[in-house]
């Protein structure tokens, strides 16, 4: 199994910890693009980086969907709430 050389990529703290580690993941696939393209090294080394990019990629793959459907239940959600109407307490108004 590759190292990615990124410590704890798949675990975060919190969601600022989330952002820079998908961050940091996608900067390493562009890495492992770059030196697969590279025509000096040697083949058993460019599929190693292939075979770490594919990982990654499925990874960051993954996250975006996730995004995507937390964005998707935001969207969903603000439709549903109109911006300009006030709350209805019928529940507190008391008939004497």
């Amino acid at each position: 199994m590759a190292k990615t050389g990124i410590k704890g990529a798949g675990k975060a703290d919190g969601k600022t910890g989330a952002m820079k580690n998908f961050e940091e993941r996608l900067e390493r696939l562009e890495t492992l693009g770059e030196q697969i393209r590279r025509t000096d090294i040697p083949l058993d080394e460019a599929l190693k980086a292939f075979e770490e990019g594919i990982r990654l990629a499925r990874t960051l793959e993954k996250d975006l969907e996730k995004i995507d459907s937390r964005i998707e239940i935001l969207m969903n959600s603000t439709e549903t709430i109109p911006d300009d109407s006030e709350p209805e307490l019928e529940l507190f108004e008391t008939e004497y």
